[in-house]
């Protein structure tokens, strides 16, 4: 019987591929000892200060900002930010006394592991991507655990220190399955027409909503349904510039919170290539065009997309290229037998239990 309650301690952020998995994490470690306490940190001003509260967990945020790329007047910002999130992330973890800390990316991830570590709290980090960012290359070094979700991470952390999960995934996409029928109807679309789902992250991608408005008039002439997440940052835009457009057939929203009705009434399925929805993808096992965003550290998402588009499990699309997008479409839609290629093979990449692993890997590290 438990005694002390194990007490968890998750940074992530930023974007809600850092977030939802560690809320399926979070939710997997409760469900195993409902009496835990489990506290987030984020960076302040962060999409995480929204969505973990959401959730049900408290989360405490840091002033921290991504380090800029270029020396200017922010990179002076940047240190004294740095500074600050240091001071307050070892007064985090002196107050709260975790078992273990665990690190899904996002800002405050460096300065949080950097002193649960130097405070002889073990620590946990997991890569996302097929590519290791700086941040986690320079925690690994005193990580105990690097959970991975690609083969060959070796090459840029110490292979005894890495298992193999994959990456966590919401759990709605395989319990609560749900039809066509029902997913036309909430979002009041027809059931009988090709659906092209069209996914930015959850701010939004400037490129790709900039192609699809361009081609709104495609759709509505080639009776082809788009369902279209322009994200946070583009939604007023989107919605002032397709005023005078056709938009039949056409469903234009924020963001979609209950992604099983997106993903069961989707056809073609058009996104980034962030790691956390790659893995949502493999399970859905939808036709996928990937278009990695160029915005991102060490362009991570075009070796995410390559990894797959290498097998023949998605069809990569560069960011230079995005003017192709019709034509890219339209071949899918004319190809059956590539696009039956394309699900058998993503499908093949799936894996369910990523959240149950890691919780498992935390609980290694609490014994």
């Amino acid at each position: 019987m438990e005694t002390t309650p194990k007490r968890l301690l998750i940074s992530a952020g930023g974007t809600g591929g850092h977030i939802f998995p560690a809320l399926s994490v979070a939710n997997e470690f409760r469900r195993k000892h409902p009496d835990s306490e489990i506290l987030f940190v984020g960076a302040l001003g962060k999409m995480e200060m929204e969505k973990v509260p959401q959730a049900g967990y408290t989360i405490v945020g840091l002033p921290v900002m991504g380090m800029p790329r270029k020396v200017s007047f922010k990179f002076l910002k940047f240190i004294f930010m740095l500074l600050k999130s240091l001071i307050a992330a070892r007064k985090v973890i002196k107050e709260f006394k975790p078992h273990v800390a665990a690190g899904f990316g996002g800002f405050a991830s460096g300065p949080i592991l950097y002193w649960a570590s130097r405070m002889k709290v073990p620590t946990l980090i997991q890569e996302q991507n097929s590519y290791a960012g700086v941040t986690n290359k320079i925690l690994s070094k005193r990580a105990r655990k690097i959970c991975v979700a690609y083969e060959g991470m070796n090459k840029f952390f110490p292979e005894s220190k890495i298992v193999l999960t994959g990456n966590p995934v919401r759990k709605s996409l395989f319990d609560n399955l749900v039809s066509v029928m029902e997913s036309s109807k909430f979002f009041n679309l027809s059931n009988d027409k090709p659906t092209v789902l069209v996914l930015g992250g959850s701010l939004g991608a400037r490129s790709i909503n900039d192609a699809i408005i361009k081609n709104l008039g495609w759709f509505a002439k080639s009776d082809v349904q788009l369902l279209w997440q322009t994200g946070k940052l583009y939604y007023d835009e989107m919605i002032e510039r397709s005023k005078n457009i056709d938009l039949n057939g056409v469903k234009i929203v924020q963001f979609i919170d209950q992604m099983e009705y997106a993903y069961s009434i989707a056809d073609i399925i058009i996104s980034r290539a962030g790691a956390g929805t790659i893995s949502e993808l493999c399970i859905v096992g939808k036709p996928v065009i990937l278009i990695p965003s160029p915005n991102v550290a060490e362009d991570h998402q075009t070796y995410n997309a390559r990894a797959l588009s290498d097998i023949h499990a998605a069809i990569l699309l560069p960011d230079k290229k995005i003017g192709d997008i019709i034509n890219v479409i339209s071949k899918l839609l004319d190809d059956k037998e590539l696009r039956k290629e394309l699900r058998i093979n993503i499908r093949g990449l799936a894996i369910q239990k990523a959240d149950e692993e890691i919780a498992n890997e935390i609980e290694k590290l609490i014994k």
